[in-house]
Protein backbone atom coordinates (compact mmCIF):
# COMPACT_ATOMS: atom_id res chain seq x y z
CA UNK A 1 0.00 0.00 0.00
CA UNK A 2 3.46 2.10 0.18
CA UNK A 3 3.52 4.12 -3.03
CA UNK A 4 5.96 2.10 -5.29
CA UNK A 5 8.26 3.76 -7.85
CA UNK A 6 5.89 4.66 -10.88
CA UNK A 7 5.75 8.37 -12.69
CA UNK A 8 3.50 10.81 -11.09
CA UNK A 9 1.25 10.51 -13.26
CA UNK A 10 0.59 6.68 -13.54
CA UNK A 11 0.15 7.28 -10.12
CA UNK A 12 -2.94 9.90 -9.82
CA UNK A 13 -4.45 8.22 -12.64
CA UNK A 14 -5.02 4.89 -10.77
CA UNK A 15 -5.84 6.63 -7.74
CA UNK A 16 -8.38 8.45 -9.64
CA UNK A 17 -9.48 5.16 -11.82
CA UNK A 18 -9.62 3.52 -9.03
CA UNK A 19 -11.44 5.24 -6.72
CA UNK A 20 -14.06 5.81 -9.89
CA UNK A 21 -14.80 2.17 -10.10
CA UNK A 22 -15.11 1.91 -6.49
CA UNK A 23 -17.79 4.73 -6.10
CA UNK A 24 -19.18 3.60 -9.21
CA UNK A 25 -19.53 0.09 -7.57
CA UNK A 26 -21.17 1.67 -4.15
CA UNK A 27 -23.61 4.08 -5.84
CA UNK A 28 -24.11 1.65 -8.64
CA UNK A 29 -25.16 -1.41 -6.51
CA UNK A 30 -27.34 0.70 -4.07
CA UNK A 31 -29.22 1.84 -6.97
CA UNK A 32 -29.31 -1.78 -8.49
CA UNK A 33 -30.19 -3.57 -4.87
CA UNK A 34 -33.26 -0.54 -4.45
CA UNK A 35 -34.48 -1.64 -7.67
CA UNK A 36 -34.93 -4.87 -7.58
CA UNK A 37 -36.24 -5.30 -3.76
CA UNK A 38 -38.02 -3.61 -1.14
CA UNK A 39 -36.08 -5.33 1.74
CA UNK A 40 -33.96 -2.79 2.85
CA UNK A 41 -31.55 -5.69 4.85
CA UNK A 42 -31.54 -7.48 0.95
CA UNK A 43 -30.90 -4.47 -0.87
CA UNK A 44 -27.78 -3.36 1.74
CA UNK A 45 -26.12 -7.30 1.25
CA UNK A 46 -26.46 -6.79 -2.32
CA UNK A 47 -24.32 -3.91 -1.71
CA UNK A 48 -22.44 -4.97 0.46
CA UNK A 49 -20.71 -7.87 -1.76
CA UNK A 50 -20.82 -5.68 -4.40
CA UNK A 51 -18.24 -3.12 -2.41
CA UNK A 52 -16.15 -6.08 -0.95
CA UNK A 53 -15.95 -7.65 -4.21
CA UNK A 54 -14.66 -4.26 -6.42
CA UNK A 55 -11.96 -3.50 -3.72
CA UNK A 56 -10.15 -6.90 -3.57
CA UNK A 57 -9.84 -6.15 -7.53
CA UNK A 58 -9.04 -3.30 -7.87
CA UNK A 59 -6.37 -3.21 -4.79
CA UNK A 60 -4.96 -6.57 -6.23
CA UNK A 61 -4.55 -4.49 -10.18
CA UNK A 62 -3.83 -0.96 -9.34
CA UNK A 63 -1.91 -1.70 -6.04
CA UNK A 64 1.43 -1.98 -7.88
CA UNK A 65 1.19 1.62 -9.69
CA UNK A 66 -0.10 3.51 -7.05
CA UNK A 67 -0.26 1.67 -3.55
CA UNK A 68 -3.96 1.55 -3.86
CA UNK A 69 -5.08 3.86 -1.29
CA UNK A 70 -8.14 5.28 -2.67
CA UNK A 71 -8.80 7.15 0.55
CA UNK A 72 -7.77 10.59 1.71
CA UNK A 73 -7.03 8.91 5.27
CA UNK A 74 -5.23 5.96 3.83
CA UNK A 75 -2.58 8.53 2.18
CA UNK A 76 -2.21 10.85 5.13
CA UNK A 77 -1.42 7.36 6.77
CA UNK A 78 0.93 5.98 4.50
CA UNK A 79 2.54 10.35 4.63
CA UNK A 80 2.96 9.75 8.07
CA UNK A 81 4.77 6.89 8.19
CA UNK A 82 6.93 8.71 5.68
CA UNK A 83 6.04 5.81 2.99
CA UNK A 84 4.64 7.90 0.67
CA UNK A 85 6.07 11.66 0.44
CA UNK A 86 4.39 14.47 1.57
CA UNK A 87 4.34 16.42 -1.35
CA UNK A 88 2.76 13.31 -3.15
CA UNK A 89 -0.83 13.90 -1.07
CA UNK A 90 -2.66 17.16 -2.15
CA UNK A 91 -2.32 15.61 -5.58
CA UNK A 92 -3.38 12.09 -4.32
CA UNK A 93 -6.40 13.55 -2.47
CA UNK A 94 -7.76 15.48 -5.19
CA UNK A 95 -7.21 12.68 -7.78
CA UNK A 96 -9.42 10.46 -5.31
CA UNK A 97 -11.89 13.25 -4.42
CA UNK A 98 -12.38 13.67 -8.44
CA UNK A 99 -12.51 10.15 -9.26
CA UNK A 100 -15.02 9.79 -7.02
CA UNK A 101 -17.39 11.98 -7.74
CA UNK A 102 -16.45 11.08 -11.27
CA UNK A 103 -18.12 7.37 -10.27
CA UNK A 104 -21.57 8.77 -8.78
CA UNK A 105 -21.96 10.79 -12.17
CA UNK A 106 -21.05 7.54 -13.98
CA UNK A 107 -23.28 5.41 -11.70
CA UNK A 108 -26.36 8.02 -12.35
CA UNK A 109 -25.78 7.90 -16.31
CA UNK A 110 -25.60 3.61 -16.26
CA UNK A 111 -29.49 3.70 -14.43
CA UNK A 112 -30.70 7.02 -16.81
CA UNK A 113 -30.94 9.10 -13.78
CA UNK A 114 -30.09 12.89 -13.38
CA UNK A 115 -25.86 12.75 -13.66
CA UNK A 116 -26.19 15.64 -11.04
CA UNK A 117 -27.35 15.29 -7.40
CA UNK A 118 -27.77 16.34 -4.14
CA UNK A 119 -28.64 13.84 -1.64
CA UNK A 120 -31.31 14.16 1.25
CA UNK A 121 -30.10 11.15 3.45
CA UNK A 122 -29.29 11.98 6.82
CA UNK A 123 -26.89 10.43 8.26
CA UNK A 124 -25.77 12.73 11.53
CA UNK A 125 -25.51 11.99 15.14
CA UNK A 126 -23.20 10.71 17.69
CA UNK A 127 -23.66 7.04 17.14
CA UNK A 128 -22.65 7.71 13.53
CA UNK A 129 -19.78 9.49 13.77
CA UNK A 130 -18.82 6.75 16.64
CA UNK A 131 -18.93 4.03 13.90
CA UNK A 132 -17.29 6.12 11.25
CA UNK A 133 -14.36 6.84 13.82
CA UNK A 134 -14.69 2.79 14.43
CA UNK A 135 -15.30 1.89 10.92
CA UNK A 136 -11.65 3.71 9.62
CA UNK A 137 -9.91 2.79 12.91
CA UNK A 138 -10.38 -1.11 11.77
CA UNK A 139 -9.99 -0.13 8.08
CA UNK A 140 -6.65 1.32 8.29
CA UNK A 141 -5.24 -1.12 11.14
CA UNK A 142 -6.03 -4.04 8.78
CA UNK A 143 -4.23 -2.28 6.11
CA UNK A 144 -1.05 -1.61 8.38
CA UNK A 145 -1.07 -5.12 9.61
CA UNK A 146 -1.57 -6.71 6.65
CA UNK A 147 1.39 -4.62 5.05
CA UNK A 148 2.98 -5.90 8.09
CA UNK A 149 2.41 -9.52 8.36
CA UNK A 150 0.97 -10.81 5.07
CA UNK A 151 1.17 -8.06 2.17
CA UNK A 152 0.17 -10.76 -0.48
CA UNK A 153 -2.79 -10.62 1.31
CA UNK A 154 -3.94 -6.60 1.59
CA UNK A 155 -6.33 -7.26 -0.88
CA UNK A 156 -8.75 -9.45 0.40
CA UNK A 157 -8.09 -8.32 3.68
CA UNK A 158 -9.61 -5.19 3.08
CA UNK A 159 -12.36 -6.68 1.04
CA UNK A 160 -13.30 -8.51 4.17
CA UNK A 161 -13.01 -5.96 6.36
CA UNK A 162 -15.53 -3.53 4.23
CA UNK A 163 -17.52 -6.38 4.18
CA UNK A 164 -17.77 -7.01 7.43
CA UNK A 165 -18.49 -3.15 8.61
CA UNK A 166 -20.96 -2.59 6.34
CA UNK A 167 -23.02 -4.43 8.86
CA UNK A 168 -21.24 -3.88 12.42
CA UNK A 169 -21.40 -0.34 11.80
CA UNK A 170 -24.67 2.11 11.85
CA UNK A 171 -23.35 4.17 9.53
CA UNK A 172 -22.66 1.26 7.01
CA UNK A 173 -18.38 2.00 7.07
CA UNK A 174 -18.17 4.48 4.95
CA UNK A 175 -14.69 4.98 6.11
CA UNK A 176 -13.64 6.96 3.86
CA UNK A 177 -13.83 11.18 2.87
CA UNK A 178 -13.37 10.71 -0.45
CA UNK A 179 -16.31 8.49 -0.93
CA UNK A 180 -18.43 10.35 1.52
CA UNK A 181 -18.20 13.44 -0.55
CA UNK A 182 -18.96 11.52 -4.06
CA UNK A 183 -22.09 9.87 -2.28
CA UNK A 184 -23.40 13.32 -1.00
CA UNK A 185 -23.83 13.44 -4.60
CA UNK A 186 -25.86 10.54 -4.77
CA UNK A 187 -29.91 11.02 -3.91
CA UNK A 188 -30.03 7.00 -3.62
CA UNK A 189 -29.67 4.10 -1.31
CA UNK A 190 -25.93 5.31 -0.15
CA UNK A 191 -25.77 8.94 0.01
CA UNK A 192 -25.93 11.08 2.69
CA UNK A 193 -26.83 14.65 2.89
CA UNK A 194 -23.55 17.27 2.42
CA UNK A 195 -24.08 19.12 5.27
CA UNK A 196 -23.75 15.89 7.17
CA UNK A 197 -20.58 15.02 5.46
CA UNK A 198 -18.16 17.17 8.24
CA UNK A 199 -19.03 15.47 11.11
CA UNK A 200 -17.82 11.97 8.49
CA UNK A 201 -14.92 13.13 7.63
CA UNK A 202 -13.71 14.03 10.70
CA UNK A 203 -14.43 10.76 12.43
CA UNK A 204 -13.09 9.26 9.24
CA UNK A 205 -9.20 11.31 10.23
CA UNK A 206 -9.69 10.67 14.06
CA UNK A 207 -10.24 6.75 13.35
CA UNK A 208 -7.31 6.57 11.21
CA UNK A 209 -4.96 8.81 13.11
CA UNK A 210 -5.70 6.01 16.62
CA UNK A 211 -5.40 3.28 13.85
CA UNK A 212 -2.23 5.06 13.19
CA UNK A 213 -0.76 5.50 17.14
CA UNK A 214 -2.24 1.97 18.10
CA UNK A 215 -0.48 0.49 14.87
CA UNK A 216 3.09 2.07 15.63
CA UNK A 217 3.03 0.44 18.76
CA UNK A 218 1.40 -2.75 18.81
CA UNK A 219 3.20 -3.55 15.18
CA UNK A 220 6.69 -2.87 15.98
CA UNK A 221 9.38 -5.55 15.05
CA UNK A 222 10.13 -7.66 18.28
CA UNK A 223 12.94 -7.11 20.25
CA UNK A 224 15.40 -9.95 20.85
CA UNK A 225 15.00 -11.97 23.95
CA UNK A 226 18.11 -11.85 25.25
CA UNK A 227 18.61 -8.57 24.24
CA UNK A 228 15.24 -7.47 25.67
CA UNK A 229 16.57 -9.21 29.15
CA UNK A 230 19.87 -7.25 29.99
CA UNK A 231 18.09 -4.22 28.54
CA UNK A 232 15.92 -4.65 31.55
CA UNK A 233 18.66 -6.07 33.96
CA UNK A 234 20.50 -2.89 33.43
CA UNK A 235 17.72 -0.72 34.42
Amino acid sequence: MSAPVFPPSRRLVAEAFGTLLLVATVVGSGIMADSLTDDTALALLGNTLATGAILVVLITILGPISGAHFNPVVSLVFALRRELPASSVPAYIAAQIVGGIAGTMLAHAMFALPVLQASETVRTGGAQWLSEVTATFGLVFVILAGVRFRADAVAWLVGLYITAAYWFTASTSFANPAVAIARSLTHTFSGIRPIDLPGFIAAEVLGALLALMLAGWLLTEARDPETLTKTESAS
